[in-house]
């Protein structure tokens, strides 16, 4: 038993730290994580990408002006070094992991698996959904019952359910969501999508 509460923060964050590489791995193998053989995987990192190389260019410049300032001061130039290098893993981890974490669509196994990075996998069974729509959002405020995955501060999909799942954050809280709000690169081949596979299946 891993134990509760601040007592598995650590078990936490080394799991956070290892799907980290694990998603440079499959990002430089061309590989997609969770894609099941009869999926449909839709991505949602469309114009991230610019936003991410901004960022590595920040890191970038911002390692090489400390060599510069601290170049008198090998000890303190090399921890900042190795922090800054830390930092870039991060920033390309993160969109590595945008890249090949996909929602994924089984009809197969009557599952909508939604997600965002490392920070949130939902799977939805489709007969738990009442509907699903094109919606464009670019502000979105806490409520309960509503789990937003927002990419760039925008959300393109709204799936309403029938009854509630369980979200599982990166840290453990649970809690029970109704309505769901993702980001998709072609929202209305998502929606399209689902309302397919549904057919199939009877909502309560």
């Amino acid at each position: 038993m891993r134990g509760t509460g601040l007592s598995r923060v650590p078990y936490l964050l080394v799991r956070h730290e290892l799907r980290l590489w694990k998603s440079l791995w499959l990002w430089t193998a061309r590989r997609t994580h969770g894609a099941a053989a009869t999926g449909a995987v839709f991505g949602y990192t469309r114009g991230q990408g610019a936003m991410m190389s901004g960022l590595v260019f920040v890191c970038v410049v911002e390692s090489v002006m400390m060599s510069v300032l601290l170049r008198d001061s090998p000890t303190a130039h090399l921890v900042v070094l190795v922090l800054d290098v830390y930092t870039l893993v991060i920033v390309v981890g993160l969109h590595a992991a945008s890249v090949v974490r996909p929602h994924v669509l089984d009809a197969g196994a009557g599952t909508l698996r939604l997600r965002r990075a490392l920070h949130a996998d939902l799977r939805i069974p489709l007969d738990r959904i009442a509907s699903v729509r094109r919606e464009l959002r670019t502000t979105h405020e806490p409520a309960d019952g509503v789990l937003d995955l927002a990419v760039q501060s925008q959300t393109s999909v709204t799936v309403d359910l029938a009854r509630p799942v369980v979200h599982v954050s990166p840290f453990g809280r649970r809690r029970e969501v109704r309505t769901v709000r993702c980001h998709a690169d072609d929202p209305g081949a998502l929606v399209r999508a689902v309302e397919q596979a549904r057919e199939g299946y009877a909502v309560p």
